[in-house]
């Protein structure tokens, strides 16, 4: 874990497991290493990217909770942890390269243990894409990211997703709608 946390601290682009697939990721506190992210995915930046938090209390720097009602952000704490990505208000201040193009964030509590104990480690959430380049599949191994993506980003967990057969669900955090299934 240490090498991967070096990597991390140091701006570096390292792949790791999700729920279901591979994910692509970065500190969200560092600009060039989101960059960096963009560029190996090919990913415009006003898509906006989401983070994984092993807690809530993590991703509070991100989130505009005023715009919350308690009964709100009881039912967004009821969703997790679990494969679902829920979109709320941003902070004002929050990194367009984080956002995008929105007044709001994707953020997400995982229980995969690899991300909640790197999380812990860095007291703070991790920037996730799926790992993969633009319009490909999402490499659901380590073994596929190597393939695919191994000049290109500085670590490979070498680990396993917690098996779910498809990515996280993306809803509306404030309206349960279904962003993405």
């Amino acid at each position: 874990m240490s090498a991967l946390f070096n990597a991390y601290q140091n701006g570096g682009v390292i792949a790791y497991p999700t729920e279901a697939v591979f994910g692509l990721g970065c500190d969200p506190e560092n600009a060039q290493a989101i960059k960096k992210l963009l560029t190996i995915k090919k990913r415009p930046a006003e898509k906006g990217l989401i983070l994984l938090a092993g807690d809530f209390k993590q991703l509070l720097p991100y989130l505009n909770i005023s715009q919350l009602s308690q009964a709100q952000i009881k039912t967004i704490l009821c969703r997790w942890p679990n494969s679902i990505t829920q979109v709320l208000p941003a902070k004002p201040g929050v990194s367009p390269l984080l956002t995008g193009a929105f007044n709001s964030i994707a953020v997400r509590i995982t229980n995969h243990p690899d991300v909640v104990a790197l999380c812990q480690a860095t007291k703070r959430p991790i920037v996730s894409t799926s790992a993969n380049l633009t319009g490909q599949l999402p490499a659901k191994t380590w073994q596929q990211v190597q393939v695919q993506l191994a000049d290109k980003v500085d670590f490979i967990l070498k680990s396993v997703t917690l098996g779910y057969s498809k990515p996280s669900q993306i809803i509306n955090g404030l309206t349960g709608d279904i962003l993405r299934q």
